[in-house]
Order: structure tokens, then C-alpha cells, then sequence
């Protein structure tokens, strides 16, 4: 998590842009994220230089000998704001749209109408001094920096899309655990935290693929795929996916349950939080998604989607919200049906509703399945997750109890699982139970609570210990009133 300190930095950047007139918080974020941007790709290009040197290597910069002035390094110690506004605006702006110089490539597309909104040479001279004394180098600052920013946008968006929580993220990665060979979709992916948090895992644990020229290439150019509806987040989707290293993403602004989406068995992992309570075109959604689920529900037709663009075989890891899993119409019971009953579902995480507060208090689970076209769904492991180290109202500070950790430990060794009582955290239900119920996938309905037995004393010795209290209380009232003759 970022300090206090570095949240005072970027809460006063905010004000002096809110100051100045970017009232609108995703516009604030948008042009704070092109100089955070700007920023990083020096930082990046500085670690590949001194790397290069000390391996003494020849290394061919992306800024030109002739272009090094366009550097947040240099730019930063022009004399005057004047000056700095210019070459910002006129120069280093051009150049970063510009950047990967392919016209088909994400990163070009979705920069293309990109506008540098700072009017002002006076703000820009002060929100860079504010940002050259954050500390950017580091991917899981620059993460929780991101989060900070994001978090600025304090009400769900008009389709129904929230903010999920970076330490959700990648809690979701670590339970899925992408591989190098991964073809990883999030058809909801705003400014592509999953995809992010899905490469860090690789790198991390997987870093031997950029060893190994066919998996770096598809690392960079065929992993990681995204769809959104909202160009501004495609721009910081695709500015996030370079500064963490993906060199050509495949992000599109695409309307994920149209006609126009044609993606069919593409994909093997999807990572995702789908809109909720979305505005939505019902003659625009594919026919498909709805031979499966008929409904207006985005959450609905998003798992249907997920089932379609998975290979056989693919995973899946995806929020929905709680009416998902008990839902009583006939489309509810009708995706539970095809998950549990033709493909394999693995997992329901229960989640409590203060996950995504401050800005909304919907409760909310992960879902995991495994898509087999063929069934498969054996036991369905739940867990009630009660904490996930921080407070679950509105200031979410950050607190002790986290049970994370537990949940993917245990998600590991389910082997270890099956003996466990419905009275615990987590316990197995097996398939026929869940059919029984008709299909119900609420966490409630099968966990048993166990209830302390208390004995309690007798009345009468209830009522002779109020008569002593009583009679002390009488006593001392007429010891005070003998003071007072």
C-alpha cells in the first residue's frame, strides 16, 4: 500500500488540477496517467540502459539521440514553466501517441484522439515537481498508485462497471495461476487491472519464458486480450499494459455481448469483474448468449459469454453479484444449470458486501469454473470469506484480519478439504446436494452455524441479586442525605 504521504502528494495534485478546472475525475485521471506515463517509460529506458551497460551490450533507446530533451528527466529542469508547457504539450505529447510508430496497435489506436488538457504552464510546473517526488520505479507502487487514483472515481460507472480492488486482483491470479502458454481475456477490462496483475504473475513466477523467443513473443503480442466500451480506459488500459512491460496488448472498444464480438473458443483463462445492472441494447446482444440465458441481465450474459469464448478446457475466474448464485427466475437458473451441469464448476468465494466500498455495498462472490462442454461439476468447494484485510465501511484502512492468504492456501490443497464440517470456513457441497436445491449456489443455504449453549441463572437468583443492588443503592442514598443535615 502507498503511505499517507504519497496519498497527501497525489490528493494535492488533485486539488491543483481540480483548481484549475478538470472537474471531471476520469478526465483528472487520464491526464495525471499520461505524465505517470511519460514518467515511467524514462525510468524504463534509464534500467534498460544501465542493464545494457553492465552487460556491456549495445542498447538503441526509443528516444533518439536528437530526442533525449523529450526525457521527464531533462524536461523537469527547464528553467521556466513556459518553457516545460511547451515541449510537454507540443513535443513530448506527439511523441508518447506516437510511440510504437504501428498504426494497427493498440497503444496507436486508442492514443490517436488522446488530448493533453493541462492549460496551464504554472499547473503543469507543479503537478511535475509533485510527481518527480513520488517514487514511480517500482510496479507494485506504481499499482497501489494507479488504485489510489482510481479510487477517486467515487460512484460505479454508468454501465454498472466498479472498481475492483488491486489485492482482489490478485488474489484471483493466484488462484488461477496463468501459465506461459495462456490466451487470458477480461471482456470488461476498464483500465486492465486483471491483465496487469495476470503479466506480474508471470514475470514473477514464469520468468524464464522471455527466454524462450516463441513464449516472449506471444507474451507480448498474443497473451493478454481486452474489451471496453469507454475509450478513456482504453487509453490507460493500454498506457498501464506498456509500463508494465506487455509491448502490444490486444485491446479493443468493443461491446463484449454484441453481434459485432464474434469471439468463439479463443481464449483460455478469463480473469474478470463484468458490469452489473449495465445499461443495455437488447436487440444488439448476440443470439447465442441468449439461447443460453434469455435476459436483459448483463451479469447473466456475461457468464454465458465466458462459456463461448472459452477453449475446452479454459478457466475462469469472475466476480458476480450475490443474486447470481440464488436468483429464482428461469434465466438465473438456467446459466447455474449450464455451469454446474455441462461444463465443471470448481468454486463459489463468498465475498462481504464492503469489498467495494466507499462507492457501492453490493455483495458480491468469485465464481470459478473450468469450461468442459461435457460436465465434470463433482463437489462445489465454498468459502465464506469474512475479512480481506481492511475495514469494510467507507475509509477501508487497513486492518489485521485478512483471510486471503487462507483462502488461496486452502484453494491449493483441496485434496485437504473434504473432511471439512459446514460449520467451518469452508467445506465441499456435493453436485446432487446443489441439483436438490435447485441448483441454488448461495453459501447460506448449506453452511450450518453452531450455536453455543449458555445457562443462564435462575430467575429468583436474578431477582434477589437486583433487590441487594437495591438495597446498597438505599443505603448509600441515605448515608449522603445524613451529610447533608
Amino acid at each position: 500500500m502507498i503511505t499517507g504521504e504519497i496519498k497527501n502528494k497525489v490528493d494535492h495534485i488533485w486539488t491543483t488540477l481540480w483548481t484549475e478546472g478538470l472537474t471531471n475525475p476520469l478526465s483528472a485521471i487520464e491526464q495525471l496517467t499520461y505524465l505517470l506515463f511519460i514518467k515511467g517509460l524514462d525510468e524504463m529506458e534509464t534500467t534498460k540502459e544501465q542493464e545494457a551497460e553492465f552487460l556491456g551490450l549495445e542498447y538503441e533507446s526509443i528516444f533518439p539521440n536528437d530526442k533525449q530533451y523529450l526525457r521527464w528527466n531533462q524536461f523537469k529542469q527547464l528553467g521556466s514553466p513556459e518553457e516545460m508547457y511547451r515541449v510537454v504539450s507540443q513535443e513530448v505529447f506527439p511523441f508518447i501517441k506516437n510511440l510504437q510508430g504501428k498504426e494497427e496497435s493498440a497503444f496507436s489506436i486508442y492514443m490517436k484522439d488522446a488530448m493533453f488538457q493541462i492549460q496551464k504552464p504554472s499547473t503543469l510546473a507543479k503537478v511535475v515537481d509533485s510527481l518527480d517526488n513520488i517514487p514511480t520505479s517500482d510496479r507494485d507502487t506504481t499499482g497501489d498508485l494507479y488504485e489510489y487514483l482510481l479510487s477517486k472515481l467515487s460512484t460505479s460507472g454508468t454501465n454498472g462497471q466498479f472498481r475492483t480492488p488491486r489485492h482482489i486482483i490478485k488474489m484471483m491470479v493466484e488462484l488461477m495461476k496463468p501459465k506461459p502458454e495462456d490466451k487470458i481475456i477480461d471482456p470488461a477490462m476498464g483500465s486492465a487491472g486483471f491483465l496487469v496483475e495476470a503479466s506480474e504473475y508471470l514475470r514473477n513466477n514464469h520468468n524464464d519464458l522471455f527466454l524462450v523467443q516463441g513464449l516472449k513473443d506471444h507474451f507480448h503480442n498474443n497473451m493478454f486480450f481486452g474489451n471496453d466500451m469507454d475509450i478513456t480506459m482504453l487509453r490507460i488500459g493500454a498506457m498501464n499494459m506498456m509500463l508494465h512491460g506487455v509491448d502490444n496488448p490486444n485491446i479493443s472498444y468493443r461491446d463484449s455481448l454484441s453481434e459485432e464480438n464474434k469471439d468463439k473458443e479463443l481464449y483460455t483463462l478469463v480473469l474478470a469483474n463484468p458490469p452489473f445492472k449495465g445499461s443495455l441494447d437488447y436487440d444488439a446482444v448476440s443470439n447465442d448468449l441468449l439461447t443460453v440465458t434469455k435476459t436483459k441481465k448483463t451479469e447473466l450474459l456475461f457468464l454465458s459469454l465466458f462459456l463461448r469464448i472459452l477453449k475446452p478446457g479454459g478457466r475462469a475466474a469472475v466476480i458476480v453479484p450475490d443474486g447470481v448464485l440464488f436468483g429464482s427466475s428461469n434465466a438465473h437458473k438456467a446459466i447455474r444449470r449450464e455451469i454446474i451441469d455441462n461444463n465443471k464448476l470448481e468454486a463459489i468465494i463468498s465475498m462481504p458486501s464492503g469489498v467495494f466500498k466507499p462507492y457501492a455495498g453490493v455483495s458480491t462472490a468469485i465464481m470459478i469454473f473450468t469450461k468442459t462442454g461435457a460436465g465434470g461439476t463433482d463437489n462445489i468447494w465454498f468459502y465464506d470469506m469474512k475479512a480481506d484485510g481492511y475495514s469494510l465501511d467507507d475509509k477501508r484502512t487497513e486492518i489485521q484480519a485478512n483471510d486471503i492468504p487462507d483462502i488461496v492456501e486452502r484453494f491449493e490443497n483441496l485434496y485437504s478439504e473434504k473432511e471439512r464440517k459446514r460449520t467451518e470456513q469452508s467445506f465441499f457441497v456435493s453436485v446432487d446436494e446443489i441439483r436438490k436445491n435447485d441448483y441454488d449456489l448461495s453459501i447460506n443455504k448449506y453452511k450450518e452455524n453452531e450455536y453455543e449453549e449458555i445457562e443462564y441463572e435462575k430467575p429468583e437468583v436474578l431477582i434477589k441479586r437486583i433487590k441487594d443492588y437495591e438495597s446498597e443503592i438505599n443505603k448509600a442514598l441515605d448515608e449522603l442525605e445524613g451529610l447533608l443535615k
